[in-house]
């Protein structure tokens, strides 16, 4: 039986130095919004190539200096998701005969983790207050 490892990011969607040339491959970058989603798809894309598969997907309001999650009742705009990834843990077997491309031994994802803790979008008094 397969068994998984699994991978939580918080993704931003925004502009990224030599992004246009990786999205224009599947739309006009020019006509792209600024934080559209689809700017999203190159680091899904290299998170794929790894072998890592994209299973929930969820936008955000804000994610604090300690990775907690605000959430509020009125609207608000985000560019922000949580991601969450899987992959077989190497030297599993899949009780089917199917196997799929996912389960090469893809080599490790540790490059692809935020070099820094994901940058708040506001400064407000209690953001960092301790979780209970």
């Amino acid at each position: 039986m397969t068994q998984w490892e699994y991978l939580t990011l918080f993704l931003e969607a925004k502009v990224h130095k030599g992004d246009d040339e990786r999205i224009s491959r599947r739309f006009n970058p020019k006509k792209l919004a600024k934080n559209a989603p689809e700017r999203l798809i190159p680091e899904l894309d290299q998170l794929g190539e790894t072998g890592w598969e994209l299973i929930h997907m969820e936008p955000v309001a804000k994610v604090g200096g300690k990775g907690d999650v605000l959430f509020h009742g009125a609207p608000r705009w985000s560019s922000t998701y949580f991601c969450v990834f899987k992959r077989p843990k190497a030297g599993t077997v899949q009780s089917s005969a199917w196997t799929p491309a996912e389960q090469m031994q893809p080599a490790p994802a540790t490059n692809l983790r935020p070099k820094a803790p994901f940058p708040s979008t506001s400064a407000e008094p209690g953001d960092d207050a301790p979780q209970g």
